[in-house]
This record gives structure tokens, sequence and C-alpha cells, in this order.
């Protein structure tokens, strides 16, 4: 409903009461640097122009971080794309930790949600891991092409018989919420026992399995390669989600289907705060996971 502003205006310095802010109302926190350095790098790929303006986007931001970048064209299915792929830190006889998440969207709203919030993640564990490398696993970034048209770009890079990772870890919707979905194939592996940890730590809550909406991580299960992937969304979204993807209809909606692939999938969806205690979550989990893989490689998930 809209109020005439002169009128609003009056009315506060008048000290109504229904302009006035209670007592035990505060405002809100300012964000840390690195909540602004996230939600700077999601404003930047959301702003920009479709495809090759979110691509240059990304392709800034490494720059800006010292990160040699090469663009990958390819071809499959009939379609074109190009993915972008970083070396960040490590060892090249390492074992391969791969970060990866889908730099395209859908023709409606900023892809905000879906999925800048997923590469400004992406970028922000590369600066971090770029600052202090992991101890056992070189680290390398993948910023995916045509996932909106079936996965196109990571399907790309299996079959073209690229590096094959020991990990490779998706984001995809990392934008809000008290719960960090992770899909994995081992809920009680290495790096789903650390993300506990870490999410607790962060506070977070942590919901781990194999139900997952399909994403990138699919192209490298299929092939036998392992990956796993996250998302940060509210706890009690997730069983309308599956439901929606199952083809039936939720008992609510949760906000993720009101938001992807609409107009509403904006800026004004993300919340940077709760996204960074996200990152910090991950972080903290790859890095155990890093050191305790070492030690046990077989428990890798």
């Amino acid at each position: 409903m809209r109020c005439n502003l002169h009128v609003a205006i009056v009315a506060c310095a008048l000290a109504l009461p229904a302009c006035a802010r209670p007592a035990s109302e505060s405002a809100p926190s300012p964000l840390s640097a690195d909540a602004n350095a996230w939600m700077a790098d999601v404003s930047a790929i959301a702003d920009a122009d479709a495809t090759q303006g979110r691509r240059t986007a990304i392709e800034k931001r490494l720059d800006t971080l010292g990160i040699q970048w090469r663009n990958v064209p390819f071809e499959i299915e009939g379609q074109r794309g190009t993915n972008i792929l970083a070396d960040v830190s490590g060892d090249a006889t390492a074992p391969l930790l791969l970060l990866g998440a889908h730099s395209d969207q859908v023709g409606k709203g900023e892809g905000a949600t879906d999925n800048a919030s997923g590469s400004a993640t992406v970028l922000a564990l590369a600066q971090r891991m770029k600052a202090k490398p992991l101890a056992h696993h070189r680290v390398a970034i993948a910023f995916w092409d045509l996932e909106e048209k079936g996965l196109l770009g990571s399907k790309a890079y299996v079959a073209a018989g690229s590096a094959r990772p020991g990990l490779y870890v998706n984001f995809d919707v990392f934008a809000w919420g008290d719960t960090v979905w992770m899909m994995t194939p081992d809920a009680n592996g290495t790096l789903a026992r650390a993300s506990q940890a870490a999410t607790a730590a962060n506070q977070l809550k942590l919901s781990a399995g194999e139900h997952y909406p399909p994403t990138d991580h699919l192209a490298f299960l299929k092939s036998g390669w392992p990956a796993v992937s996250y998302s940060l969304i509210g706890g009690d979204e997730i069983t309308g989600i599956l439901d929606a993807y199952a083809g039936n209809k939720p008992a609510t909606m949760p906000k993720v289907m009101k938001v992807i692939h609409t107009d509403d999938d904006t800026l004004a969806q993300i919340d940077a705060a709760a996204a960074v205690r996200g990152v910090d979550a991950v972080e903290a989990a790859l890095r155990r996971w890093d050191e305790e893989s070492a030690a046990a490689p077989a428990a890798t998930q």
C-alpha cells in the first residue's frame, strides 16, 4: 500500500506512536567486510547482461584477485557455450579439489539467487584458498555455462576428458536462510561430518543427503566422479522444494520456488550476512576434509 511521503515525514516528526521505533528494536547490524565483498560480487554478476556480461564480471573479479583464468568454449547437444576455468593454489601433483557454480541465468529477473549467489561463493572461497592453500589438495574453480539448458557446461567438461577431481563441490542458490543444504551420496562421510561441525559453529543448520534438485553435480556423479553440492536456504523450504521437483504441489510454496526463474530473482532477495556465515562454514568443512581425507583417502564425501 502506497502512502504519501510528506504526510509520513510530518507524522514521524510529531513522534506519533505508529512511526516511533520501539525501544527494544535495534537498527540492522552493518555488514562485515566479507559480506560486503560477497554482495558486491553478486551485484556485479546480477547487474551484468546475461551470459557474456556475467562471465565478464567474473573474469574481472578473478583479475582483481590475481587468479589467472581461461575460457573453454564447448559444443554439446547442439548448443555452444563457454566455461571459465582457473587454477587457484596447490601443488600441481596433488589431488584436485574443484569448486564450481553455473554462471548463466534464465531470461527472467536478475539471476541473483540463481546463480550469482553460487558464483560469488566460489569467488569468495577461491580468494581464501589462494591466500591460504589447502595442505593436501590443489584447488581449481569452474564457472559453468548453459546449466539452465540441461547442465551442458559441466557435461562438456566431463565429456572432454578434463582433469578428474578428487572431489567436485558445486554451489547453486546460496542466498539466504538458516540451513546449509548438502547433496552428498554419503551423509556420514568425512565431508558431511565436517560440514555438520562447521555449520553448528557458525550458527547454521545442516541438511545432508542424496535428495536434492538437479544441478551441475549430476554431470560428475553420472560419470562416476565424486561430487557434492551446497545450497543455503531456509530449512523449512526443503520438503516443499523436493515436492515441487517431484511434480507434487507443496503444502506451502517455498521461497526458492517463488524466486528462481521469475522476475523476483533480484538482489532484494539476498541475505549477504547469512551467505557469508555459509561461506565460513563450507571453508572450515573443506579444510577439515582436506586434513582428514589425506589420512583416510577412502572417506572423501
